[in-house]
């Protein structure tokens, strides 16, 4: 097909609204070799660079000469947003198949089979969707003129972001006819990336490589070990930088917790993480400068184009120096200067390291699910194995992905059942998972020597990512200080210490129910436990580290915990107040939770009656996996042991994990005449 060059310069500038636009080095070439079809191309340019304008001009001049449309294969919902505004701003008619738009999917689907669709965008995950391919794909398969894979890195084992169905890619790729026009595109692959999409997309993959180098980023690095050290910094360092920014963390808790206190010194900041439901207003609010920063998840990823951003500081190291690259990469594209600083905690590693340990399930955990579903002559649904099985739904959920994604695959789905196959789980798979695990490993430890520099930041991340650093200049910015006021470190342990956490009622007993208790279904509304509070996180700064010193090494909770809790409850004042205290038993350390709550008591000025008894043994509840299982385990195993009184408790337990333990006694407490029932516990458990 011939490619017209003016046609081409015309459609940038409409897209980017900028009347003399042109084309960026090796934009055009890569428009070019898509129309004329020369072949699968992988275009590696850092983020910016506008990989997107490459398949939407391509795209549009393919179907202004009469070809069919074009597939695009993305991973994330906010990029797959910004993809369809600027398809239509070049004329291009977008639509999208996704998790979050299940309403449009009928009138996109008429609109493809009347070919009113340029281009269609869906996640990786539809590859794997039943109703898709029979109802959309097949439809349309034979008409595909160009196949799109965006993010291309998430293809490889060993890519950063591991998406386990863009491995469906693979076979598709493999039954394509070989004219089909494919490009892939990434900001960030190495050698080794570059050579697990050549085995996926084949050989003949031409490489399109750009360099990697970002003159505008003023990158550093700073050991801040403590939670509160890194919380005064950014206390005192965001308000003065210019511009807006974004503030990494690794997990949702963190995040939610540095906007916290980052409102609370008067800062316009918000949290964003994959589990806000209104992600779009809150990038739209940092795109329209409306608020200084977002505290973010790596959720707020690929995708997200403000090419003002002044700065991206990191709360905890990433677990790589790919996602690194990535996010710091977010600043000053379209700026002369910006910050880049890394803030490392003692933290990051046993949270980077819990993500790696968790990608592939265990041996034992595959062993668990097939022996279970061989034990089911029609098959498990998730919750079936739940019941069955010692694992967590996530894990769950992910066992049988990655197994059904084999092939030949050992389950497979029908209707909402898993079922065994004839086909058996590979030593490919182990091989696999071992590989990728390894390779993890090793960029955690590159990571971790990035943390340690004092100079040379951008050339080890080129250097990492398989690049040629040549001459790299920093932009004429001075580094940020390394410490902050003592003044603002000593709040920043005050607010750690005054932050408390809510403990969510259960409103439903488990699938099959309590048989001991005779006990299913919904829990009466006179029967539940109401809103808790939890003092802390485990293990974590403010009060987090004192709890696990007073439950594994003293046996004695510290009186600091006590007062804490004191004035805890003063801030919640839950209505009506509590009468009395009780708490949770334990057969294993008898006196650690009644020593504490009877302190507690004393210094609220209120009885202390141990009403709970621990009946039978059982099991510990941190070995139970899931929240059916953690059920279970509390089955039968309290009772109380004498009339309650009918005023408000306070239900005191040292760690909360599934709820299932106060949902139990609070049952047992109402049931037997007590008033309302008020959870609180010292710490919060799990990894979040």
């Amino acid at each position: 097909m011939e490619y017209n060059a003016r046609r081409a310069l015309e459609l940038l500038r409409l897209s980017t609204g900028q009347p003399d636009a042109e084309f960026r080095e090796g934009q055009e070439a890569a428009i070019r070799h898509i129309v004329e079809g020369r072949g699968r191309l992988l275009v590696v340019q850092k983020t910016g660079w506008g990989k997107s304008f490459v398949y939407f001009i391509a795209t549009k001049l393919l179907r202004e000469a009469e070809a069919g449309p074009a597939l695009l294969i993305s991973p994330l919902l906010a990029l797959m947003r910004n993809q369809v505004a600027a398809a239509e701003r070049m004329g291009v008619r977008a639509c999208r198949i996704t998790s979050d738009n299940q309403e449009d999917w009928p009138v996109a689907e008429a609109r493809l089979r009347r070919d009113e669709v340029d281009i269609l965008i869906i996640a990786p995950e539809r590859l794997g969707n039943e109703h898709f391919r029979a109802e959309v794909l097949a439809d349309v398969s034979d008409r595909i003129a160009l196949l799109v894979i965006d993010e291309a890195h998430c293809i490889s084992d060993w890519g950063h972001d591991f998406r386990p169905h863009y491995r469906l890619i693979e076979r598709i790729a493999r039954t394509l006819p070989a004219n089909l026009r494919l490009l892939a595109t990434t900001a960030t692959a190495n050698n080794r990336v570059m050579e697990d999409l050549r085995a996926v997309l084949g050989p003949d993959l031409e490489v399109v490589q750009g360099d990697l180098n970002r003159p505008s980023l003023m990158l550093q690095t700073m050991r801040l070990p403590r939670q509160a050290e890194r919380l005064a910094w950014l206390a005192e360092q965001v308000p003065r930088l210019p511009g807006h920014g974004i503030v990494y963390a690794l997990t949702v808790r963190d995040a939610v917790q540095v906007a916290e206190w980052l409102q609370s010194r008067g800062l316009e900041v918000d949290f964003y993480t994959g589990r806000s439901e209104d992600r779009e207003a809150r990038e739209q609010a940092l795109l329209d400068n409306r608020v200084k920063a977002l505290v973010a998840t790596p959720a707020l990823g690929m995708g997200f184009d403000k090419p003002d951003l002044s700065f991206v500081i990191h709360y905890q190291a990433p677990g790589s120096v790919v996602t690194y690259y990535q996010q710091v990469g977010r600043a000053g594209r379209a700026l002369e200067a910006a910050h880049g600083v890394l803030l490392s905690g003692e933290e990051e590693t046993e949270i980077t390291g819990y993500f790696i340990d968790s990608a592939f399930p265990t041996p034992d955990e595959v062993e668990q699910v097939i022996r279970a579903l061989h034990d089911s002559e029609t098959g498990l649904s998730v919750p079936d194995l739940l019941e069955r099985v010692n694992i967590s739904k996530g894990r769950i959920e992910k066992t049988i992905a990655l197994l059904s994604l084999e092939s030949p695959a050992p389950i497979v789905k029908e209707g909402t059942r898993w079922q065994l196959t004839a086909a058996n789980v590979s030593e490919q798979f182990w091989r696999r998972a071992d590989r990728l695990t390894r390779l993890r490993r090793d960029e955690q430890q590159q990571m971790q020597e990035y943390v340690t520099l004092e100079t040379g930041h951008m050339e080890f991340l080129i250097r990492a990512l398989d690049g040629e650093p040549g001459a790299v200049q920093p932009p004429d910015l001075a580094p940020l200080p390394a410490e902050a006021a003592p003044e603002i470190l000593h709040d920043a342990v005050m607010f750690l210490r005054r932050t408390s956490l809510p403990i969510a009622p259960r409103k439903q007993w488990p699938g099959g129910g309590l048989p001991q208790y005779g006990l299913r279904g919904k829990i009466a509304e006179g029967h539940r436990a109401e809103d808790g509070r939890a003092l802390c996180i485990w293990r974590d700064s403010g009060w987090g580290e004192l709890v696990r010193r007073g439950k594994n090494r003293d046996g004695r909770f510290a009186d600091d915990l006590v007062r804490a809790c004191v004035e805890l409850v003063e801030r919640w004042a839950p209505n009506p107040a509590p009468g009395w205290v009780t708490c949770i038993p334990s057969r294993r350390r008898p006196g650690l939770v009644p020593d504490f709550a009877r302190r507690l008591a004393e210094q609220m000025a209120l009885p202390f009656l141990p009403l709970l008894e621990a009946v039978k043994d059982t099991a510990e509840q941190k070995s139970m996996e899931n929240s059916t299982q953690q059920a279970r385990n509390v089955d039968g195993v309290f009772a109380v042991s004498r009339t309650p009184l009918a005023d408000p408790v306070l239900l005191v337990d040292d760690l909360v994990d599934s709820r299932w333990t106060l949902t139990v006694a609070a049952w047992l407490l109402r049931a037997g005449g007590s008033g309302v029932v008020w959870p609180l516990s010292l710490a919060s458990a799990g990894q979040d």
